[in-house]
């Protein structure tokens, strides 16, 4: 990242400006200088301006790269509450929700590198396998060897599950300040319902300009893509 870029932004935005941070922080990103610090200004930005959709989607935008983090996540909750919407959450509950709530807790990314750092360990203690002479030893090395290689299994099948589960995502943000949802893919058809910004989708489906969203309710229509910001 251009650290003098980026520190200018952050002086506009302690000056309260900004729209002029704003530009920097653009700048940076359209550069590919993506990190989950830039979008979190971005964020802070549009709040201050409020202007939810993007406060909002740069929030989500910094999760996806910073899941953990407690400020982003403080952060997304006001955002939220400036959005006119009010959907309920229908909890999803069965096998793939259990599993899907245990593998989010870590990047796909994260998962692998713990898989590589188990896998030493299980080479070591075979080491300390294959060498030991005494009988007690060589069991301990045997049996924690083969503890290990379970976790190492765990690991990357867990790695795998949530690079699948990320990969099978595509969440959006409502960008219109009023946005009409029909009942099918075509300007003729009526109204199923209105969102309006700030909303986060879920993106089931992509005809021509139109894409079918789904609600936390579970709530399904067809939006014009150009009212929507995929994340």
């Amino acid at each position: 990242m251009a650290q003098s870029d980026f520190d200018k932004a952050n002086q506009s935005y302690q000056r309260e400006k900004y729209k002029e941070a704003i530009q920097v922080y653009q700048k940076l990103l359209n550069s590919g200088q993506e990190s989950a610090e830039l979008h979190f200004n971005l964020g802070n930005c549009y709040y201050k301006l409020h202007e939810v959709a993007p406060a909002i989607y740069h929030y989500e935008k910094a999760l996806q790269l910073n899941p953990n983090d407690r400020e982003i996540q403080t952060n997304l909750v006001y955002a939220n509450k400036r959005t006119i919407d009010d959907i309920k959450v229908i909890p999803k509950v069965g096998f793939h929700q259990l599993i899907g709530s245990y593998t989010s807790a870590l990047k796909p990314s994260s998962w692998g590198i713990w898989a590589i750092v188990l896998s030493f360990m299980a080479v070591g203690l075979f080491i300390g396998f294959y060498l030991s002479y005494v009988g007690l030893i060589k069991r301990l090395y045997f049996i924690g060897m083969l503890c290990m290689l379970i976790a190492v299994a765990t690991t990357a099948i867990a790695g795998f599950y949530e690079q699948n589960r990320v990969n099978s995502m595509h969440p959006a943000i409502v960008f219109d300040e009023t946005a009409p949802v029909k009942s099918e893919p075509k300007s003729s058809a009526p109204d199923a319902f209105v969102l309006h910004a700030g909303t986060k989708v879920e993106v089931l489906e992509n005809l021509a300009n139109w894409r079918k969203i789904e609600l936390s309710d579970e709530t399904t229509g067809w939006i014009d893509a150009d009212k929507l910001k995929e994340l």
